[in-house]
């Protein structure tokens, strides 16, 4: 029998975080690295698929402009993306092992010039591709904390979308259960979900909430229970790690915003629900 890598000593060293904190015991990004020197091999590619996100921006914004700036959180590099797209391009097996898989998909789909007249939402594509891939992960949590935020970004952007008029439809993403149940049951009341989703009436109140800066704490404690609730019997392995970085993610976002600038964030996101529906950041 196997059993997963236990991080005793290293777990154990990581101060507690709590979801009123308001300080950061260190950032992400130096999280990150100290998890560097710890991972091992298999457990560092499953952290790695939490920061796609960096490169799947890097990725869209190098498609439209070879000179512009990239994130410097991505881990793929400007020549490894132009490498990338250059064998999509010709048809060629993409050898690097850092490429995900999607990312053939998404370019091959960029290059194609029937594709840029069907009026795409280039961003939604992506946050499909990347969601479904981070669904398919072996690791139980992971898998789920992908289809968690999937599915609240998918619900909020139906029950946006149809207050503010827009279809409902097209505002959804993924391929999962819920996002069919959604666009199956654009016109009802809870899209066939209240018996499916024991967090969508929580979630529907939530979307109610006038004060914006207040609703999304509200959703992002709601994300924070979640992996609370997950890793209960979650100590020393990589679940725990897991979930300790989700959740010093969304400390950052808060510690890095008071009320007055997290309204006017928030303000402008409504404002730009006229025009389209984006997901709620993680």
């Amino acid at each position: 029998m196997v059993f997963d890598k236990q991080y005793y000593y290293f777990v154990s060293g990581l101060p507690d975080i709590f979801f009123d904190s308001s300080k950061l015991p260190f950032t992400v990004e130096e999280f990150r690295a100290m998890l560097e020197d710890v991972l091992s091999p298999k457990d560092k590619k499953l952290i790695d698929k939490y920061f796609l996100k960096h490169d799947n921006h890097n990725l869209m914004v190098y498609l439209k402009d070879k000179n512009a700036k990239l994130k410097e959180e991505g881990r793929i590099s400007a020549e490894e993306i132009k490498e990338t797209i250059d064998s999509v391009a010709v048809d060629f097996p993409v050898q690097d092992a850092k490429i995900p898989s999607y990312f053939e998909d998404y370019i091959r789909l960029w290059l194609d010039e029937n594709a840029h007249t069907e009026n795409k939402l280039w961003e939604d594509l992506m946050t499909s591709f990347y969601m479904d891939y981070g669904m398919e992960s072996k690791n139980s949590l992971v898998s789920r904390w992908f289809e968690l935020n999937l599915n609240i970004g998918n619900i909020l952007a139906a029950i946006y979308s149809r207050k503010y008029g827009r279809d409902v439809n097209s505002s959804i993403v993924g391929n999962n259960e819920v996002a069919q149940f959604i666009r199956e049951n654009p016109n009802a009341r809870d899209f066939g979900l209240s018996r499916e989703l024991d967090y969508f009436d929580n979630l529907l109140r939530l979307s109610e909430e006038n004060d914006i800066y207040e609703r999304e704490r509200k959703i992002d404690k709601l994300r924070w229970d979640w992996l609370e609730e997950n890793t209960v019997f979650d100590y020393f392995n990589i679940e725990y790690i897991f979930a300790y970085l989700c959740k010093l993610q969304i400390l950052e976002r808060w510690v890095s915003l008071n009320a007055e600038e997290g309204e006017r964030v928030f303000r402008a996101l409504i404002n730009n629900l006229k025009g389209e529906v984006p997901m709620p950041e993680e």
